[in-house]
């Protein structure tokens, strides 16, 4: 359907934000997720109850949600050597990039949404890179996903629109944005249903969520609570 959407959700805040967007917008929304082997896999496990939290308390976005999907990318993991898919510790690199990033991730992740978009009849992706407030994965930059749309579209004979509507937004400006889009109870379903810390602890809930408060996901997070707390004002930045 052309007015329908498939949003890539990880089960992390900022998917999280994308598809509360997405309800907003379309009328008919569906959710895609990968496991790939990721060390922090508890962001999977969170989806659903995230789902069924944002239905429960938003009726007319429950109306809109439509099935969630989750596909396995093996081969992922075993092409990767990184901090997000083997137990080692979070560095930088020569390159200049966290050993956090994992080559082609978001590449693979956007081709195969748009494969299953194909079967599914679904025109729009929603998806959460941002190169704003992040850590410098090349994969998440505005000419990487407009590129790989085009690719898309050309290999596919469709016209596919891929949506980053967190792209020019830092981490304030997230939560800020979904403050506007579903208010306090927003807030509160990303902050306690969510998962971004990349080492999987959810054994502290913190004002900001859970996690270790350590890792570079962490650190981010929670560097946009304390700013967004500290001047709640609405989100400025146009969709």
């Amino acid at each position: 359907m052309t007015d329908h959407a498939l949003v890539l959700f990880s089960g992390g805040q900022d998917s999280a934000t994308c598809l509360a967007w997405a309800l907003d917008r379309f009328p008919h929304v569906e959710t895609l997720g990968f496991d790939y082997g990721q060390r922090h896999r508890v962001e999977l496990e969170v989806r659903a109850a995230f789902r069924e939290r944002l239905a429960r308390e938003n009726p007319a976005w429950a109306a809109r949600l439509g099935p969630d999907h989750l596909l396995t990318l093996d081969a992922l993991r075993e092409v990767s050597d990184t901090a997000l898919t083997r137990e080692t510790e979070i560095t930088m690199q020569a390159n200049g990039l966290p050993s956090t990033f994992v080559p082609g991730r978001n590449l693979l992740f956007v081709t195969f949404a748009a494969a299953l978009a194909y079967r599914r009849g679904l025109r729009h992706l929603v998806a959460g890179m941002c190169e704003t407030d992040y850590s410098g994965y090349p994969d998440c930059r505005d000419d990487t996903l407009k590129a790989l749309q085009v690719a898309i579209n050309l290999g596919m004979d469709r016209r596919f629109v891929l949506h980053t509507p967190l792209m020019w937004r830092d981490k304030k400006a997230t939560w800020a944005l979904a403050a506007r889009l579903g208010g306090a109870a927003l807030v509160e379903a990303i902050r306690v249903e969510t998962h971004s810390c990349y080492l999987g602890d959810r054994t502290t809930l913190h004002a900001w969520g859970f996690g270790c408060g350590t890792c570079p996901a962490c650190e981010l997070r929670q560097r946009g609570w304390e700013a967004w707390a500290a001047d709640p004002g609405k989100d400025e930045t146009h969709d």
